[in-house]
């Protein structure tokens, strides 16, 4: 009877084993889809200057794609800002706070802008760029970063470089 008992844990212990591996193999299969996003950064438009702060806030537009066939959200891009080749500062759009209901879905074939204001500090660069930034001389901007998606059962960090 000891043996028999024995037995049973065993095949519990091998089944448990065996549906973990195909819940981790499942949760894998997002991965090649949601690698597919695409980012594209179509808008950097000057908001407000703070004479006070010496700040000026800019409005930073990134076109997000979703060509593949799962459905995704995206909490997080990090994300370095050059005007004409110079570094500005670094910028974050962010809803890691919202419940991944709330954000915005990327249903396949969608593609959705995502705004964030990026603050320029006089301080953090140099005074004829921050000029130029100001009186919207800056002719070419880029970003590289990171954008993470999220689906129901992966996240994934990718790596972007892009510009206009």
């Amino acid at each position: 009877m000891a043996l028999q008992s024995k037995m049973t844990v065993y095949a519990a212990l091998v089944g448990v084993v065996a549906l973990m591996g195909g819940i981790f193999y499942y949760g894998n299969l997002d991965t090649v889809q949601i690698e597919q996003v695409e980012i594209e950064l179509t808008n950097v438009e000057l908001r407000d200057v703070d004479t006070i702060n010496n700040q000026a806030k800019f409005d930073v537009t990134f076109l997000v794609k979703n060509p593949g066939d799962k459905t995704f959200t995206v909490p997080l891009i990090g994300y370095q800002l050059y005007g004409d080749g110079i570094l500005l500062g670094s910028g974050q759009y962010s809803t890691v706070d919202i419940a991944m209901p709330g954000r915005a879905t990327f249903l396949p074939g969608a593609e959705i802008p995502l705004k964030n204001v990026f603050v320029l500090e006089k301080s953090e660069v140099n005074s004829e760029i921050y000029q130029d930034a100001i009186e919207n001389r800056i002719t070419s901007f880029s970003a590289e970063g990171s954008i993470t998606t999220q689906s129901a059962w992966m996240t994934i960090d990718k790596e972007f470089k892009t510009g206009f």
